[in-house]
């Protein structure tokens, strides 16, 4: 494969949506500390508050108690690599090139010309670290430290992508993975050690916890500091710790949910604890929803439709709660459309940093969060996965063009850790008035003429700046590659 080089600077020059309004306030004194944490497969469904069954979320509940619930909060695609890359650059992951889910050794990465959430708040004083999976390439110029973050403890990649079923056989009984290396648990650009068996990973969440606080309580004294916890579970496998084995009605899944939930707690505390609680934003997201077809190992986006993998809303919909006392009201919900692209926008209005270099797609809503009952800056939304637009929003119009997608409906799930089938679903043009019909159930457009020809416009729009399929956008850019050898790049 290969990419036209182009510049950020060609693309500054248009299409430019500024991570800053020309009338935004003065930024906040001090600068705030930032604790950003998201998890991997979580459903929209999957948290007290968002209407979880058989397990409880707690810490979750209280948060979102003591901040804002955004019940309308997308990803960029409904897919690993692709939804983090979104989180950390404000881009869709089409713009940047990075799309899909990077395997082991893959040759593609975060272009070095991106510039990260970490980047923009390092050089504005912030200490800066990654804790978790990263899954933006796994070559060491790819890495969290060579993107903004001082020091980085976690996965490379995906905890499945290893030689081991997901039943916990070895590759040599089960034949599962057969090309995969052995799972890298990383420290900075180096491996301290091998994830082996479930065991290893059953330690995952609470090591992951264990490293963020010590970070925070290091870093409070000493001035603002950013912290990105990104959860490998509830990916599968699941990696459940002894002491929440069995505790939930929901099953595996809803153990490891309870465990998660814990480790947020016990990340607010330690915000407490150190004195920063009060001036520190913490945001809480998925980067895509659940994985349908591993049944009790999966999650819910119910009533949504369909789960990870799709453009359907239980794809790309997904749970937020954000925390900012004294800047955001507790106990507010907004229902109006927002996404993970405008994180990087929000905090850098927020903290008092710059806007990055290169055109992106996201927005501030930091006015909207301090009184959500304003109009979201953000009135419509791409749905692409892989290469592919797929629909199209604006307000509460929904408007799905033809293609094929992984369906889970009406097929028996998996159980005890191995997936059920799926199948092949296609949808031509459907609309769907979100408002009324968030499960995407009665197709509207007949009855909408003029509202499918607007929706169809933003549809042209969007591929003209980001492509669509084998044509490429105006505005896409190209991803970090590496050549065979490891050794040069461009």
């Amino acid at each position: 494969m290969s990419f036209t080089r182009i510049s950020c600077a060609a693309f500054a020059l248009v299409a430019t949506i500024s991570a800053q309004a020309p009338d935004a306030p003065a930024p906040i004194e001090p600068p705030p500390n930032v604790v950003l944490i998201y998890t991997d497969d979580q459903g929209h469904a999957d948290v007290g508050c968002f209407g979880a069954r058989g397990f409880a979320t707690p810490r979750l509940d209280r948060l979102a108690e003591e901040g804002l619930k955004l019940e309308s909060f997308y990803v960029s695609q409904a897919t690993c690599t692709s939804s983090r890359a979104s989180i950390r650059t404000g881009c869709y992951a089409n713009r940047i090139g990075v799309v899909g889910a990077y395997g082991p050794n893959s040759g593609y990465g975060l272009s070095d010309d991106e510039e990260t959430l970490a980047e923009l708040l390092r050089e504005r004083g912030y200490a800066t670290s990654f804790v978790g999976k990263w899954h933006l390439g796994d070559r060491p110029r790819f890495l969290p430290t060579r993107h903004g973050y001082d020091e980085w403890f976690g996965l490379p990649y995906s905890n499945d992508m290893w030689p081991v079923d997901y039943d916990g056989r070895p590759q040599a009984e089960s034949g599962h993975n057969p090309d995969y290396p052995p799972l890298p648990l990383m420290e900075g650009d180096r491996t301290v050690e091998l994830v082996e068996t479930l065991e290893d990973q059953a330690r995952l969440t609470r090591r992951y916890t264990a490293r963020a606080i010590e970070f925070i309580e290091r870093s409070a004294p000493q001035g603002p500091f950013f912290l990105e916890l990104a959860h490998s579970m509830p990916h599968v496998p699941l990696g459940i710790s002894e002491e929440f084995r069995g505790t939930t009605e929901y099953g595996p899944y809803g153990d490891v949910i309870a465990e998660i939930d814990r480790s947020v707690g016990e990340v607010l505390d330690a915000l407490q604890r150190a004195g920063v609680a009060d001036r520190t934003l913490v945001v809480f997201t998925s980067d895509n929803g659940p994985w349908l077809n591993y049944g009790d190992h999966a999650g819910s986006a119910l009533p949504l439709k369909e789960g990870k993998g799709t453009s359907w809303e239980g794809g790309c919909r997904v749970p937020c709660i954000v925390r900012f006392p004294g800047e955001i009201p507790a106990g507010t919900v907004s229902d109006q459309l927002s996404a993970t692209i405008d994180l990087l926008p929000t905090i850098v209005e927020a903290c008092g940093a710059r806007a990055p270099k290169c055109a992106i797609d996201g927005v501030s809503l930091l006015s909207h969060f301090r009184d959500p009952s304003t109009p979201s800056p953000r009135t419509t939304y791409w749905y692409y996965y892989l290469n592919d637009l797929e629909a199209v929003r604006d307000g509460r119009w929904k408007l799905h063009l033809p293609h094929a997608y992984r369906s889970y409906e009406r097929l028996t799930p998996g159980k005890g850790s191995h997936p059920g089938p799926t199948a092949v679903g296609r949808v031509s043009f459907a609309l769907y008035d979100l408002q009324a019909d968030p499960g995407e159930r009665r197709d509207v457009a007949d009855r909408h003429p003029k509202i499918v020809a607007r929706l169809l416009e933003l549809a042209d729009a969007a591929r003209a700046e980001l492509g669509d399929g084998a044509e490429r956008g105006s505005g896409s850019r190209d991803p970090g590659q590496v050549a065979a050898d490891g050794q040069g790049a461009k």
